[in-house]
């Protein structure tokens, strides 16, 4: 069933829905009823300080659009009006923009999406790229004029990938093309720290110079991608320099998201690690026995799991 995160301080006005696979596979018997699934319905009744939901999890964009209405709909009615902002975390432009343009619901799909938008809502497509090439083609050009005439506003994120993007001009490249199609660029992530990790990790302080370089080659309309950042336990956690202070060489860190909004833009110093590439890898600077944030999110996970956990 779709993860509805509970308590969660870090998140008041952003409700993360992750969808379950069993709803993007044809397979009946995975799927579950209909009622366990829309338990976040209810969670949203309850909580009106709520004012985003994001759906991701699998893809929401590749889902049939009768089983993304079921989704989509309720939040339309009287009673939520407190939701100013459906977000949809999704690939489908860079790798099946089709589904815009001639799957056999397409416009379905997109009538769906319209009526998010005449509610007086604001849509915001969340879309994955890496590379520029993934912009190159007609189908996906026409795919994002389609979605910008209903009156989408489509928001790019991706990773830095090594061996795919692990380059300044790169980045720069795309960044200036998704401006010219109408693009926000939003977020230059770390590669998470799964899967093949050791093949497509880049270290922080790599990072920190492309972002810095394709920063430097770009308009301030260009300079709305906010990275790189680390997207984990704690929240989203920014690299924004490297600074010497006192004689030793630190990173310069803060929070874009976190469980606690208080420790946003609470700037903190760690170990400068020209081989740290995550943020388990770094350590608290001076002599620090933890970051300042740590001892509260012990506190936070033991209230959601009933356990404490190491950060």
């Amino acid at each position: 069933m779709p993860r509805v995160p509970l308590d969660q301080p870090d998140l008041p006005r952003v409700l993360h829905v992750l969808l379950p696979m069993a709803q993007f596979v044809g397979v009946p018997e995975l799927k579950f009823a209909t009622d366990a699934e829309m338990r976040f319905i209810g969670y949203l009744r309850r909580h009106r300080e709520v004012s985003d939901v994001l759906f991701t999890g699998g893809d929401p964009m590749v889902m049939k659009a009768k089983l993304l209405a079921r989704y989509l709909e309720p939040l339309l009615e009287p009673g939520f009006e407190h939701i100013r902002t459906i977000r949809l975390g999704t690939k489908m432009l860079a790798y099946w923009p089709y589904r815009v343009l001639s799957d056999e619901d397409s416009d379905e799909l997109l009538e769906l999406l319209e009526r998010v938008v005449a509610s007086g809502r604001h849509l915001a497509v969340m879309a994955h790229f890496v590379h520029p090439r993934e912009l190159s083609t007609p189908a996906v050009r026409t795919a994002i004029e389609r979605l910008r005439s209903i009156g989408a506003v489509i928001r790019t994120q991706g990773p830095l990938i090594r061996h795919i993007n692990d380059d300044a001009a790169v980045w720069a490249e795309m960044w200036r093309e998704q401006v010219r199609l109408g693009l926000v660029p939003y977020y230059m992530f770390v590669e998470r720290d799964t899967g093949a990790k050791r093949y497509f990790e880049v270290p922080l302080a790599r990072a920190l110079e492309i972002y810095r370089e394709a920063m430097g080659q770009l308009s301030g309309l260009g300079r709305t991608a906010r990275g790189p950042v680390m997207s984990g336990l704690p929240g989203k956690v920014a690299i924004e320099g490297v600074a010497e202070i006192a004689g030793r060489k630190c990173f310069l860190l803060s929070f874009v998201q976190a469980r606690n909004p208080d420790w946003c833009k609470r700037p903190f110093l760690a170990e400068f690690d020209p081989g740290a590439t995550w943020l388990s890898d770094l350590r608290p600077a001076f002599g620090e026995r933890e970051f300042f944030y740590e001892p509260e999110l012990r506190a936070i996970l033991g209230r959601e799991h009933g356990l404490v956990r190491a950060a």
